[in-house]
């Protein structure tokens, strides 16, 4: 490691003040840092020294969400294996089924009992996705650290792994460009970058592509990544949440969802694997554990008032709460969306205000507009907007108790 050590330090002087690539530097600054710890540290006792920096919170974030990228190539590709019709395997159109018939010289990769060629079978959708993000995002928050002549922040390694789980496996590479950029550009860089934006950069996207190409992120055929014409007969690619609101869950099993074993967006159908993630980052005292718990609030009480209120033509009156949190993006969103430090609010007691409203905001959301079944999304994006709001009053209710309690 020396050896890189002495190469990395004998190529900086290009990239400092008076180089030739000075306007580079943030770029190099950031290859630098990512392989290394920086090589300035404060020295002195006037500043509060933490062994949590912006570069380990965001690799925590990702070791969380391991379990669930896990499980997006997975169950993308179970969710295919098992809609194909075997028939048609050898005429099923793309480059990834080439891929797929080259690979089944060793591993029948539409095989749905085989969890490897499954994951395999996934993998083909994730990656792509996945990378498009990274090149594509990465080169916004690159070009705006130049003009801005500032440090690359490490906010977009969570960003980059989060766009791609909240996407359906189908969407087209050139939407998750487009997203992406919507996302960092609009989302993050007009507000100031890192630590300035009101919104969560992931879900901005995500809304952008929503309401602009909905035929590509809605609908019975986004959610399983095989052709249509190529799929066994009754197949529908229709999410639970979407059968929910037609009174369908009857026929399914609360603990299949709650694993995970059901169409959705690649990384947010499964509950269980959520858990494992908000285990992570309540251990680590990243994620707040009071967002989680409001989120947690706010969904059984407003649940359990639509159950008391009923209704005789809207079947999502009806829906307990337990289902609520095994369906959608409810469980990827409270762990993961909702405890943004950034974009939620920073007050313990506001904390809790934050997520009990999105927990009632995302209930309102698919029960009184049974057509747009899913509410995770909008109810974080419309509580970060007022999440600076919600703690403005809590510090505010606290300096005027103080004020009362000392008063003269």
């Amino acid at each position: 490691m020396k050896f890189l050590r002495s190469i990395l330090d004998k190529q900086a002087k290009w990239f400092e003040k008076g180089g030739k690539l000075e306007k580079l530097q943030p770029l190099w600054e950031a290859g630098d840092t990512f392989l290394y710890t920086p090589g300035k540290v404060t020295k002195i006792a006037a500043h509060v020294r933490d062994a949590l920096d912006l570069k380990r919170m965001m690799i925590v974030v990702v070791v969380a969400l391991i379990p669930c990228t896990l499980w997006a190539m997975y169950n993308t590709g179970l969710q295919a294996n098992l809609a194909i019709d075997p028939a048609l395997v050898n005429s099923l159109p793309g480059w990834r089924h080439v891929i797929l018939r080259v690979i089944g010289a060793v591993l029948n990769p539409y095989n749905a009992g085989n969890p490897l060629a499954c994951l395999i079978h996934g993998a083909l959708y994730f990656f792509p996705a996945y990378i498009v993000t990274l090149a594509v995002g990465g080169a916004w928050e690159t070009l705006f650290a130049i003009v801005r002549k500032h440090e690359i922040a490490e906010g977009f390694l969570v960003t980059s792994l989060l766009f791609p789980l909240i996407l359906p496996p189908t969407i087209p590479m050139w939407q998750v460009a487009l997203g992406v950029s919507f996302g960092v550009v609009i989302g993050k860089e007009v507000f100031g970058g890192v630590g300035m934006n009101i919104l969560n950069p992931a879900l901005t996207g995500r809304a952008f592509l929503f309401f602009a190409y909905p035929a590509q992120i809605s609908g019975e055929t986004v959610w399983t990544a095989v052709p249509e014409k190529c799929a066994v007969d009754g197949f529908s690619g229709a999410t639970w949440l979407a059968r929910a609101a037609e009174g369908g869950l009857a026929e399914g099993s609360w603990l299949k969802a709650f694993v995970g074993l059901v169409p959705g967006s690649m990384g947010e159908t499964s509950a269980l694997c959520c858990l494992m993630g908000a285990v992570v980052l309540i251990l680590s005292r990243i994620g707040s554990w009071r967002i989680m718990a409001g989120v947690v609030a706010g969904t059984m009480g407003t649940s359990l008032l639509f159950n008391i209120v009923g209704s005789d033509t809207n079947p999502m009156f009806a829906t307990p709460f337990w289902w609520h949190m095994v369906l959608g993006g409810w469980a990827f969103g409270t762990v993961f969306m909702a405890t943004d430090p950034v974009s939620g609010c920073n007050t313990d007691k506001g904390r809790l205000v934050y997520g009990f409203l999105i927990g009632v905001l995302v209930v309102l959301v698919r029960v009184v507009n049974p057509a747009y079944p899913e509410g995770m999304m909008l109810a974080i994006l419309l509580m970060n907007v007022f999440a600076p709001l919600i703690d403005h009053f809590i510090v505010q209710v606290n300096v005027k108790r103080r004020i009362a309690r000392n008063a003269v």
